[in-house]
């Protein structure tokens, strides 16, 4: 039977007993058996759990009601006793609605892929379950349609709401070698996109296991109620005894009456309140984040998010997009500019330097065919350029330091003076030329994120007393990008052992810092704060993986509104312990008068659950704004 059915069914066996007692009178057998039936139909489940944990010695909840009621039952409260037993089953039915509730936001994410998909095999269309599906099979979605799996598009151009992966309110464009995500909708175009991931592998399928995972694992608060909970069910019961034994044998009180007390006092000494407070703000605060498109990974980060004193950020794809832009190029003779960059560019090719994609860039943009360009001889200067030879004349490309020495004056002090002015600026300076002079000049700079300046005055006026940048770039330019965005301190050439004793230092000032990077180099500094959040979590493993906490959609404009809701689930978790507790005292208190009863009992204790519960319930409104 339904648990909601065994209330209704007891109820009415209640209301029969309570006829028969106001006919009869209380003690009447049809009264006595009513209440009876409704004691055991309502308490069935109750009892079963509860007499196996009396016989373990195991003292919670469900132990004390147990004894409670056969307490009731043996001098003679029937009627308590089977009204005790349905306002626990109604409280156990709206416990676990309202867990539902928090759970809720894990169904939806649940059901936003699709079931089954329209696939192409060789030259076969049809329709097939998701489960069917296998890599490497072209998925054709129609405008309209969610996308069923993980993949890359192959043909088509379309923008594809990603609200439900990455909390992004805009849709993203997307076209041929663009990654999709299952779940997602596409809104325009017709895309066919080849499947990359199992269905179980999928992204979504990802979120929703580690959302999983985080809402059952135990937040410290958790584990303390836990614990405190296992101490203090078996002092409740001693104080009950106490009571029902003490006034009787030595102050001559009516046995029947200090039974009846001490009986009131285990019901009211139950820690369901106390025992639901957190699990139910916890899993409604993952919950939320999740639908936002942030990952918590566990109620134990959520609870430390709430208490971050410090945020230290990587600059590279953090703070800035990561990726390099030529800002500035300046040819230093009358030798062809074009030219010029198309040797700069044929050099850069062979190398591995993540500046040179930009150079390879901006060539581009000027059509020059760079690529049809031999070099000979290329060697790397490790640390400081390259070199090669093109039209038998020996070019080298690299950073000032190379050409002080290649050069047997040096740089001239006019360039040094625009070399230094471009690195103030916050550009990585590039020089090329020959064994005797210098013929170029190309600036680089990594462009600041749009919204970094204003997550970061939002993240100071919400009290976090530092705000550090973290970088291996010179100091030149770490100042210029640090000054940009208002950070309160700057970190420059540092290596990646560097960060890890700057997260650890800041961890011995503030206590608790939290680091956000993007999830692979900044990987140890990420494991030493403590909470690593990665940048862009939709379609990264690393990030998914090694981060305590994921901004899906690689925005950091998600980061002010996970400090906000981590901060109101430690506030109602604190709010919710000492409420719970609170009721408890005031509850116990009315023993000393004798004005307790068994009424009062359940109804303190039930309320005071449902209060938890619907104060918990409250994080499913804090939004992201």
């Amino acid at each position: 039977m339904k648990q909601h059915s065994t209330v209704i069914a007891s109820f009415v066996f209640l209301l029969i007993g309570w006829f028969s007692g106001q006919m009869n009178g209380e003690e009447s057998i049809p009264s006595v058996l009513a209440y009876g039936a409704a004691i055991l139909v309502g308490g069935f489940r109750l009892f079963t759990t509860g007499l196996k944990n009396l016989i373990r010695l195991e003292f919670d909840m469900r132990t004390l009601m147990t004894i409670a009621v056969i307490g009731a039952a043996f001098i003679g409260e029937w009627g308590e006793g089977a009204t005790v037993v349905i306002l626990f089953a109604i409280s156990e039915v709206l416990e676990s609605y309202s867990m539902d509730k928090a759970r809720q936001s894990i169904r939806s994410l649940m059901d936003i892929a699709p079931k089954e998909a329209l696939i192409r095999r060789g030259n076969q269309e049809f329709t097939v379950e998701v489960d069917d599906i296998r890599i490497g099979d072209i998925l054709i979605v129609k405008p309209g349609q969610k996308i069923a799996m993980d993949g890359t598009v192959l043909k088509g151009l379309s923008s594809v709401n990603q609200a439900a992966i990455t909390g992004e309110s805009v849709p993203v464009s997307k076209t041929v070698d663009d990654e999709v995500f299952a779940g997602t909708l596409n809104e325009e175009g017709l895309l066919e996109v080849k499947v990359t991931k199992h269905v179980d592998d999928t992204t979504i399928a990802k979120i929703i296991h580690l959302v999983e995972e985080a809402q059952a694992e135990k937040a410290p608060s958790q584990a303390f109620v836990d614990r405190f909970a296992k101490y203090y069910t078996p002092v409740i019961m001693f104080i009950s005894l106490l009571v029902a034994v003490l006034p009787p044998l030595l102050f001559d009180g009516d046995w029947s009456k200090w039974i009846y007390q001490g009986l009131a006092v285990l019901v009211v000494g139950c820690p369901c309140a106390l025992v639901i407070s957190t699990p139910v703000s916890i899993v409604t605060a993952i919950g939320n984040a999740a639908r936002n498109g942030v990952l918590i990974k566990g109620g134990i980060h959520l609870e430390e998010m709430g208490a971050i004193k410090a945020i230290a950020f990587d600059k590279t794809g953090t703070l800035t997009k990561g990726i390099p832009v030529v800002t500035d190029y300046l040819p230093q003779t009358n030798k062809d500019s074009n030219e010029l960059l198309l040797i700069i560019a044929a050099l850069e090719n062979g190398s591995q330097h993540p500046l040179a994609s930009a150079i390879m860039k901006k060539a581009e943009q000027e059509n020059l065919a760079y690529q049809n360009q031999t070099i000979e001889d290329f060697s790397s200067i490790t640390g400081k350029g390259i070199k090669g030879r093109v039209n038998e004349k020996i070019y080298y490309v690299g950073s000032p330091n190379l050409f002080d020495e290649v050069l047997p004056n040096g740089i001239p002090s006019n360039l040094k003076g625009t070399i230094s002015e471009l690195q103030n600026q916050g550009k990585t300076v590039m020089v090329a030329g020959t064994g005797t002079e210098i013929l170029g000049l190309l600036a680089v700079a990594d462009e600041v994120r749009g919204n970094s300046k204003s997550v970061i005055q939002k993240l100071h006026s919400l009290g976090i007393e530092k705000t550090i940048m973290l970088t291996g770039d010179n100091k030149g330019t770490a100042n210029a990008i640090g000054k940009q965005v208002g950070v309160s301190d700057i970190q420059a050439d540092l290596l990646p052992q560097d960060k890890l004793s700057f997260i650890k230092e800041l961890r011995n000032k503030y206590d608790r810092v939290a680091m956000v990077g993007d999830g692979v180099n900044d990987a140890p500094a990420l494991a030493a704060s403590t909470v690593g959040i990665a940048m862009g979590g939709a379609g990264t493993d690393t990030a998914l993986e090694t981060a305590d906490i994921a901004l899906m959609a690689d925005d950091l404009g998600k980061l002010p509104f996970t400090l906000k809701l981590s901060r109101k689930a430690l506030f109602i978790i604190k709010q919710n312990i000492t409420f719970s507790l609170g009721i408890k005292l005031v509850a116990l208190l009315l023993v000393i008068p004798g004005w307790l009863t068994l009424w009062i009992a359940i109804f303190a204790d039930m309320g005071a659950t449902l209060i938890v519960t619907l104060n918990g319930l409250r994080l499913l409104r804090v939004k992201d704004k």
